[in-house]
């Protein structure tokens, strides 16, 4: 089943995107700045969300991970 279809999947790539653009923006950050909006523009908004929401994000994670791991 994809990851569209099934909701947890879909709550997991959400996650991971949105870790893995703040991570590339802190390493990088002209590479995200330059792309401001269009379709590039999502990953420069996952790594604001990542940036600003960091306690949630990161709370988001660990409940993703405990679940993944123990009830499936």
């Amino acid at each position: 089943m994809s990851a569209i279809f099934n909701f947890q999947s879909l709550l997991t790539v959400i996650l991971l995107l949105i870790c893995t653009c703040a991570y590339i923006r802190a390493l990088a950050p002209s590479l995200l700045d330059k792309n401001k909006t269009g379709l590039l523009g999502i990953f420069w908004k996952c790594a604001r969300i990542g940036e600003r929401k960091s306690p949630w994000v990161a709370c988001c994670c660990i409940i993703m991970a405990f679940s993944i791991l123990f009830l499936q």
